[in-house]
């Protein structure tokens, strides 16, 4: 059997999703990763020409990616609240005005950009436009994958990350090359190129009434699982098969003396009324989410990797500040760096594929905290300058710690998005994944304040350092806290997904 090519393989994504919808998702995928090109400025913004200490900036950054913590919202928004029938593309329309007119202000106004509080302002609300169209692109990848069919998943998931790991390169490498031969503002106008685009792409992709309708029919199968959970917590799953089965079959017996007629009618005006109504599938659509997510099954596996973020107090806004200020190390390596861990998240990827999956979760995980404890071990010796007597550089350092930073990351990563997948029942997957995301996302913006108030206490600045050593040893016993939880996590679980 001859093996299909890149060309067979590229017409059959094309006959089964259309030129324009992969397009459209390779583009935001791609922006999502090449956010570090604008991010990278905002840093040296803050640094450079607005002068924040190291703890004000990171407090500042983990505000501004606050609404990535609230993904389900958007979800539920789109699943539940259509805007002219249609439930996703003009959510999308709004998350990429979001995502535009920030960054043209940032550019355009000097006055601002300036501002503390603006400069937060406008990064929240471009936040809130990624988040959301990543939220959405989520849930329209579901769909396509649904319509066309379950051989297209892994092909369809693929050409997602690929397109955010190409935008994560390109996005390092023209990032550093951009600050060091372009005035920052003119980095946030050249960038806010990319959302328009997205906003244009919006106008070539459909978005039919049809998948609206299946959306109430989904919502009406949420609404019956979510009576489910709750009556199984209460009574036993054998006594509730039987009162259900007894129920539909006096529904029927009902249906048999109702005219075809008027059971189309009334099915149309409940429709209608579900329409009419949006509160009504929100209120469903949140009771469903808070009844699966209180079972043991789910609310335990969630709560080690909440916790196993909130432990660890992150500081790498402060170690920006050290390589920048202290070790002189330029924008232009910065972002070789940056590539390189996104080379090395890769490589993490296929390592783990490999000759991790099938390895029990919790092994999986303890090797990826000690692992991350000895990447803290590595910028402890980098601030406390004891690699110079072996003569080795500190651009070495740099790039050894962020190539096993990401690429352990992965080890971990890998895992959440697995048995995340596993625990999500079925018709609730985006809404649910979505809040199991948000948990992540909220936990590392916790560590993240956890770590501004660290820097804080031990008064660290751009001009004292002397401290950062002790931040670190906080950070790699905080890295190590969470092994001790792991009893949360099933024992018998192994990373592949079943």
């Amino acid at each position: 059997m001859a093996v299909a090519g890149p060309g067979c393989w590229a017409g059959r994504m094309r006959a089964a999703f259309g030129a324009a919808f992969l397009c459209l998702v390779c583009f935001i995928y791609f922006i999502q990763g090449f956010r570090s090109f604008a991010w990278t400025a905002v840093s040296y913004q803050m640094k450079d020409i607005m002068k924040l200490s190291p703890s004000a900036s990171q407090f500042l950054v983990s505000l501004a990616y606050f609404p990535w913590s609230i993904k389900p919202i958007y979800g539920i928004l789109s699943d539940c609240i259509p805007i002219k029938q249609r439930k996703r593309i003009p959510y999308l329309i709004i998350s990429s005005c979001l995502s535009l007119f920030p960054w043209l202000i940032l550019g355009l106004s000097e006055t601002l950009r300036s501002s503390s509080n603006f400069l937060t302002a406008l990064l929240i609300v471009q936040n809130l436009g990624s988040a959301m169209a990543d939220v959405v692109i989520d849930a329209m990848v579901a769909e396509a994958v649904r319509s066309a069919g379950p051989e297209f998943a892994g092909d369809l998931q693929s050409l997602s990350w690929s397109s955010m790991s190409l935008g994560g390169i390109f996005g390092s490498l023209l990032g550093g090359y951009a600050l060091s031969n372009l005035p920052i503002h003119v980095i946030y106008v050249i960038f806010s190129a990319l959302p328009f685009f997205q906003l244009v792409s919006c106008i070539f992709v459909e978005d039919s009434p049809k998948g609206f309708q299946s959306a109430v029919d989904e919502h009406k199968y949420v609404d019956d699982q979510s009576v489910v959970s709750a009556f199984a917590e209460k009574g036993s799953s054998e006594s509730f098969r039987y009162e259900g089965t007894r129920r539909r079959k006096g529904s029927h017996k009902t249906n048999k003396k109702r005219p075809l007629l008027k059971r189309t009618e009334a099915n149309e005006k409940h429709n209608r009324s579900i329409n009419s109504w949006p509160c009504l599938s929100l209120r469903s659509a949140f009771f469903s989410l808070c009844t699966v997510f209180k079972q043991p099954t789910i609310l335990r596996p969630m709560a080690w990797f909440f916790f196993s973020k909130v432990t660890i107090p992150n500081i790498s806004t402060v170690m920006f500040y050290y390589q920048t200020e202290m070790l002189h190390l330029d924008a232009s390596f910065l972002g070789t760096a940056r590539v390189i861990g996104w080379f090395s998240l890769m490589l993490g990827t296929y390592i783990y594929n490999h000759y991790f999956k099938h390895k029990k979760l919790r092994n999986i995980l303890v090797f990826a905290h000690v692992g991350l404890a000895i990447v803290s071990l590595l910028d402890i010796i980098l601030v406390s300058r004891l690699h110079v007597q072996y003569g080795i550089a500190d651009k070495y350092m740099v790039l050894w710690s962020s190539a096993l930073a990401d690429a352990i990351k992965q080890f971990k990563m890998m895992p959440f998005l697995i048995l995340s997948g596993q625990l999500c029942p079925p018709g609730i997957e985006g809404t649910l994944f979505a809040l199991f995301m948000s948990i992540n996302n909220l936990g590392s913006t916790l560590g993240s304040f956890l770590g501004a108030a660290l820097v804080s206490a031990l008064n660290i600045s751009t001009a004292q350092f002397d401290n950062l050593a002790v931040g670190l040893g906080v950070q790699l016993i905080g890295t190590l806290l969470p092994i001790g939880l792991l009893f949360l996590i099933p024992k018998e679980v192994t990373g592949l997904a079943s």
